[in-house]
């Protein structure tokens, strides 16, 4: 067993709720250093998680010897350098989502990280829920036959930092901004050989007073025939709406991650403590997680990660998925803006395997195509039927 020092980069929500995560697993991950813009943030990081080193200086803290991983946690317009200047320095990275503000960026940063042969990791936390990875087991041992279509939800309030509301700076709005979890969730339902051929988007800012959208609906159809749908919202209140549904030729699942946990508190002071992520009061009903980070796969993503640097393998989530994500994005928003059906457009695509198509199979009953079989309220059933020959439908009623 080997052990990992890691430098950090960013001290926002996403940098406290990963090494949260890194120092509560296996015990051989550390945060050593840690990088903020502002020096103030980046000490009372340090002492908030006991990290020994912090700096302003990016190419410092990546440079650190001390350390073999970095974790970029920056805003989406700083992707690019820190993982160029990672490269450069042979380290393992790990990107948070999305990977890019475009695919082309995406792409770039996956081609400096295999040019420099370094493992590469894409920090797709929703792909590592529990109740994500067991309805993947399930979807792969065929208790569902095959996907039909899957549909991801997120909404909430509005993220945390101004930098999200800069279009400039993060690429987009709503949709760049967490449509990439949902995107990444979906093609994990339907099976990442599956490819995304073409999308429908609307997207449009209708609350907040900024450039970007705040809302998003969009149709993702796939190479087998599977339709995927997310839709995404900065303006929903009730605190963090995660949902997940898949339908197969055999069975259905449906996740609730974050509004139904079996976990209620009702308050009428608030309190001054934290409860969970989004929540926009702190009186009233209250749905915590018992152990978010945990809940939200944190824990299950890194140590995917650090199981995979250590093995020699490759993670469930690299640069690929994320450069995969920023062209479904691409297609998106230019759909978004054309009001039509657009290509996704992947100048690199590796599948393991072809995707089959989707195929109706046909049972029989008494020589005739069974179309449809239901037992009715008083105990009869009725049997839907096609004459294979001319094609008619009839219906019979039987005891059996």
């Amino acid at each position: 067993m080997s052990s990992q020092s890691i430098t950090m980069l960013g001290t926002g929500l996403i940098g406290h709720f990963y090494t949260m995560a890194i120092h509560g697993l296996r015990g051989r991950e550390r945060v050593h250093m840690v990088y903020s813009r502002t020096e103030e943030r980046a000490r009372s990081f340090a002492s908030d998680w006991s990290v020994p080193r912090s700096t302003t200086d990016l190419a410092e803290a990546i440079d650190d010897p001390d350390t073999g991983i970095v974790i970029i946690g920056l805003p989406n317009n700083r992707h690019e350098e820190a993982v160029r200047l990672a490269a450069e320095a042979g380290k393992a990275i790990l990107c948070t989502k999305p990977l890019g503000r475009t695919a082309a960026e995406a792409l770039r940063m996956l081609e400096t990280a295999e040019a420099a042969g370094v493992f590469h990791g894409y920090l797709e936390d929703l792909a590592y829920t529990p109740k994500t990875l067991k309805s993947l087991r399930a979807i792969r041992d065929g208790m569902i036959g095959d996907v039909l279509w899957a549909r991801s939800r997120e909404a909430h309030p509005g993220p945390h930092s101004d930098w999200f509301w800069d279009k400039e700076a993060a690429g987009g709005g709503a949709m760049v901004d967490i449509a990439c979890h949902t995107i990444e969730v979906i093609r994990n339902f339907m099976g990442k050989e599956n490819r995304p051929l073409e999308v429908m988007c609307w997207a449009d800012t209708l609350v907040h007073p900024i450039d970007a959208e705040d809302h998003a609906v969009a149709l993702i159809r796939f190479e087998s025939g599977a339709l995927g749908q997310f839709d995404v919202s900065w303006a929903f209140h009730g605190g963090l709406d995660l949902r997940d549904e898949v339908s197969g030729t055999r069975g259905t699942i449906m996740l609730n991650h974050f509004l139904r946990t079996g976990f209620d508190i009702f308050t009428m002071s608030g309190g001054s403590g934290y409860l969970a992520e989004k929540a926009e009061t702190a009186a009233g009903w209250q749905f915590p997680l018992g152990d978010e980070v945990h809940e939200l796969g944190y824990g299950n993503m890194f140590t995917d990660m650090f199981d995979s640097l250590e093995q020699g393998t490759r993670p469930m989530e690299t640069f690929y998925d994320g450069y995969i994500v920023n062209a479904v994005l691409d297609a998106c928003y230019r759909s978004a803006s054309s009001r039509s059906w657009e290509p996704v457009e992947l100048e690199v695509w590796r599948p393991e395997k072809p995707a089959p198509r989707i195929e109706a199979t046909a049972a029989r009953h008494d020589g005739q195509i069974l179309i449809k079989e239901e037992r009715m309220p008083d105990g009869t059933v009725k049997r839907i039927l096609k004459d294979p020959e001319s094609g008619e439908v009839s219906q019979t009623v039987s005891e059996t």
